[in-house]
């Protein structure tokens, strides 16, 4: 889908920032890593631990280069990008570290170059490599990425799509207020501001009430709509999709013809600079995936999920080039499908996360028709916030999770302060992964089934050695995430 996503003139535009960028790399490597994933799939909490474990010498005995003693040191630069923010890594660890709570979600782009100074296991390499590689990560909200099908897409393609996944049961009741404004709306009708911003506005509520917690949706593209930043009561974010649009030509001067204008205008000023500028130019990439929180909310959260990341695939551009393609094109030759908090599961059911997320993906590469790079699957946790332990219920062992849930986090009839550690058995994972998928209503499932209880827990208070030294980070997995990313090129 990705070809399908430019014109000529964008991709002459990316080949001149490509062989730009090739040529500094000559006097100083570097790979760029994107980080993304939906609302609350941990990116911020990723990044910060990444960071915080290589500059701080973690424990990462399947990090090959760490392990060995070949990474002499890792230190924060510059970033190349001056019109990127930068990602406000020490803020992130404050938070983490010092005051025990979750960072602030990605609201936007981001930027930050990490430089790993390091000894090749090959001597061969020794001999023509600098030693140096500098990881420039790249930050951004996964809604932003589900707007990029929408280039391929006309409005009313837009629109039909758009009213087509209502008559989904999980959405139904939430679009209501939508339809019934959209039902009752003529859309050649003269072009009107106030009418066109009801819509808009009714619009992004049905978006956000799908994304709240109880329901987990996925798939809400436009995503600046979720996320507006400064683009905030533009014209270019005041449109909505209208009903019975396909294959009709907008009259002049009409709403249709208005709210047809817009769509174009997020497309080409909001949609494709963020695809040109960022997207196109990465080297390596990684997907977290909030699972828990789509377990939770049923097998339409689950199937909206698959939805999601069959896009998000799709919009990618895989591959491996050549010397000489690689001057004037990046493709992406590794992508890693993380499924995050791991931790809020005894170690025993690590395997079905893995295997559920896997089934996930296997099917959206096939729907995507996604190829040419290699893809795995992880369950992880960036930041580990919970221990492991065994409890006896009669004459059962149960293997339950020690850790301080969030304040007002609740099981059952309990809710919690947020201050008091508590020993929590979380449930078993089905065995079969394709179960999670399957029918019901599509609602969530009922809060009185024991099988599966996730709740959110507190960062965890970090040790201190015999020395006072306070250690890095605790992880489930990150370091199996990074020789994947990043370990090749530290060979």
């Amino acid at each position: 889908m990705a070809s399908s996503l430019t014109t000529f003139t964008d991709e002459a535009r990316i080949a001149l920032d490509t062989l730009s960028g090739r040529a500094t790399g000559l006097f100083s490597p570097s790979v760029r890593l994107g980080v993304t994933g939906l609302s609350r799939a941990g990116k911020t909490v990723f990044i910060s631990a990444f960071v915080h474990n290589l500059l701080h010498g973690g424990r990462l005995p399947l990090f090959e280069a760490q392990k060995s003693g070949r990474i002499a040191r890792a230190y924060l630069e510059e970033q190349p990008d001056d019109a990127v923010p930068r990602f406000q890594y020490e803020d992130h660890i404050a938070a983490l570290v010092n005051e025990r709570v979750w960072p602030d979600s990605t609201r936007a782009i981001s930027e930050l170059r990490l430089t790993i100074e390091y000894e090749s296991a090959s001597g061969w390499n020794r001999l023509f490599s600098a030693g140096k590689l500098s990881v420039d990560i790249v930050d951004y909200p996964g809604e932003w990425l589900l707007d990029l099908p929408l280039l391929g897409k006309s409005f009313a393609d837009f629109s039909k799509e758009a009213f087509e996944m209502t008559l989904l049961p999980v959405r139904q009741e939430l679009s209501a207020e939508w339809r019934a404004l959209s039902d009752s709306t003529n859309a050649q009708a003269d072009a009107d501001d106030p009418a066109a911003r009801r819509l808009a506005e009714a619009f992004a509520a049905y978006l956000k009430a799908c994304k709240l917690d109880e329901r987990a949706l996925s798939t809400l593209p436009p995503g600046r709509f979720l996320m507006p930043g400064d683009l905030e009561g533009s014209p270019a974010l005041t449109f909505a999709p209208l009903p019975d649009v396909s294959g009709k030509r907008p009259r002049a001067g009409s709403l249709h013809a208005m709210m047809e204008r817009r769509y174009e205008a997020y497309k080409t000023h909001v949609i494709k600079p963020f695809f040109r500028e960022h997207i196109a130019r990465l080297d390596r990439q990684i997907v977290l995936i909030d699972a828990m929180q789509a377990l939770n909310a049923g097998p339409g959260a689950m199937l909206d999920l698959e939805r999601a990341v069959t896009e998000i695939l799709a919009c990618f551009r895989p591959g491996r080039g050549n010397f000489l393609t690689d001057l004037v094109s990046r493709r992406i030759d590794r992508i890693l499908i993380a499924a995050t908090k791991a931790d809020h599961l005894h170690h025993e059911s690590h395997d079905r996360l893995q295997a559920i997320v896997r089934r996930l993906t296997e099917r959206a590469i096939a729907r995507a028709k996604f190829t040419g790079a290699d893809v795995d699957v992880v369950a992880m946790a960036a930041v580990r916030a919970t221990r492991e332990g065994t409890v006896k219920q009669g004459r059962e062992t149960l293997p339950v999770i020690l850790g301080t849930p969030l304040t007002g986090e609740t099981i059952g009839d309990q809710t919690f302060d947020g201050k008091t550690e508590t020993a929590i058995f979380p449930g078993d994972l089905p065995e079969r992964p394709g179960s999670v998928f399957e029918a019901g209503d599509g609602h969530r499932q009922d809060d009185a089934d024991p099988a599966i209880r996730f709740v959110r827990f507190r960062p965890p208070k970090l040790e201190q050695t015999a020395e006072g030294v306070t250690l890095s980070l605790p992880h489930i997995r990150l370091d199996r995430a990074l020789q994947f990313l990043i370990g090749d090129h530290l060979a």
